[in-house]
């Protein structure tokens, strides 16, 4: 008898990535078809119809008919997108081809941080106090009434880029001026009306932690807690440590969740991965940030997950393989997490400039509980620090019996490298 047919994802993978090689590989493993599309077309598509399909990021509708064509002559068990913009043509594609996913009305409202606040409190989920303002009001007079500290925030742009607190009005004015001018450069402005808007929200004091989950059937599955050991209290909010497991305590832990949960039900979300960003202070958990999609760049290799029923044996499973798993209806394993602590650092832009060498790598990689030492940004590439920036020049790995263990051998590996910026 033939074999049965392998079941075929589609990931939806923007060019400008980190995330095609896990996704690759987590593929390879699990033995199943893959076909990535993409917004750009690749040199490679005519040889290879069958792995690679551009598609219309920018028109989630037209996207999902592009890709019901191709479903067609290779038929589509499940898809899944790796970022905001790729989570909602996901949920379009989903929806035209009756695979598993979420509401494209539920995804744009994971996308876009004004509907998300407003559906969150209007579902009584605790998120700050927040205005939406156009770029064409009166910034003096806005600054005049507008209650401090707060923040400002582009309505769709991601990794904390465009975000700025502001203390008194005149840091609200400047504030302001700085982010006009991320939303005004021509490949933002490009994306839409929703450049033309800021959102203004009261600045929420805290420890801030992120919620990795699996969503299935509305339910959130705990993938990973992870504490930030560094404050984000601002101007700005370049994130550099991820620890985890949360050192919270077990109630506060279950409030974060619940939080978590709470606002999965409010957006209406029903299936695959989510990346909550959550406070923590004497009143309880606030929900800051909400994506349905997997946590972004390198750092998903930080969690591992035992394999458990349906996985392979002693071996850990990788996030990528969770998600795929999900998409395709394949047994899931148990979705623990191994034992180990881990963390990852996201190296922190040391400054403006193109960037000419970087020194001491083998130096950090040698320090003991660190795994690796990833440099993704390449020579002679431009820094850009935040606000107006948000890609990081590469990502430490550590993994030990302690988050304690792991915070310090991160911070020892980073301290031995050097960026030589020209």
């Amino acid at each position: 008898m033939p074999c049965p047919p392998k079941p075929r994802l589609l990931l939806l993978l923007p060019t400008a990535t980190y995330r095609a090689t896990a996704f690759v590989e987590a593929a390879r493993r699990l033995d199943v078809e893959l076909t990535v599309a993409s917004e750009l077309p690749s040199t490679f598509e005519q040889a290879q119809p069958d792995r690679l399909l551009t598609l219309d990021f920018s028109d989630p509708e037209r996207a999902a008919q592009q890709a019901y064509q191709f479903a067609r002559t290779h038929p589509i068990a499940g898809v899944t997108g790796v970022d905001d913009t790729a989570a909602v043509v996901a949920a379009a594609i989903a929806e035209r081809l009756g695979l598993k996913g979420n509401s494209v009305s539920a995804a744009l409202a994971a996308r876009d941080k004004h509907i998300q606040r407003s559906e969150l409190a209007r579902r009584g989920v605790p998120v700050p106090r927040f205005e939406r303002h156009g770029l064409d009001e009166d910034v003096p007079e806005l600054a005049a009434r507008t209650r401090y500290p707060c923040v400002l925030k582009p309505l769709r742009l991601s990794a904390s880029r465009g975000v700025i607190r502001a203390d008194d009005p005149s840091g609200f004015v400047a504030a302001f001026a700085r982010l006009q001018q991320i939303l005004e450069q021509p490949e933002v402005a490009a994306c839409g009306a929703w450049t033309r808007y800021v959102l203004v929200e009261d600045f929420v004091p805290g420890p801030e932690v992120a919620l990795e989950g699996l969503v299935i059937e509305g339910r959130i599955h705990v993938l990973g807690l992870f504490d930030k050991p560094d404050p984000l209290d601002g101007p700005f909010f370049e994130e550099t440590i991820y620890l985890t497991p949360s050192r919270f305590s077990e109630p506060a832990r279950q409030d974060i969740v619940g939080c978590g949960q709470a606002a999965v039900a409010a957006l209406g979300l029903w299936e695959g991965p989510i990346h909550a960003e959550l406070r923590y202070n004497a009143t309880g958990p606030w929900l800051i940030e909400l994506a349905a999609r997997p946590i972004g760049g390198r750092c998903s290799a930080v969690l591992r997950f035992t394999a458990g029923e349906g996985g392979r044996g002693n071996a850990l499973a990788s996030l990528e393989e969770l998600i795929i798993r999900h998409a395709l209806g394949m047994p899931l394993p148990a979705l623990e997490r191994e034992e180990r602590a881990a963390g990852v650092m996201m190296i922190p832009v040391p400054g403006a400039g193109v960037l000419r060498d970087v020194r001491g790598i083998a130096e950090a990689r040698a320090v003991p509980l660190v795994e690796d030492v990833v440099i993704t940004a390449h020579l002679g590439q431009a820094l850009v620090p935040w606000p107006e920036g948000s890609r990081y020049p590469g990502f430490i790995f550590a993994r030990g019996e302690t988050p304690e263990a792991v915070e310090a051998a991160l911070r020892a590996a980073h301290r031995r490298l050097a960026f030589v910026i020209g």
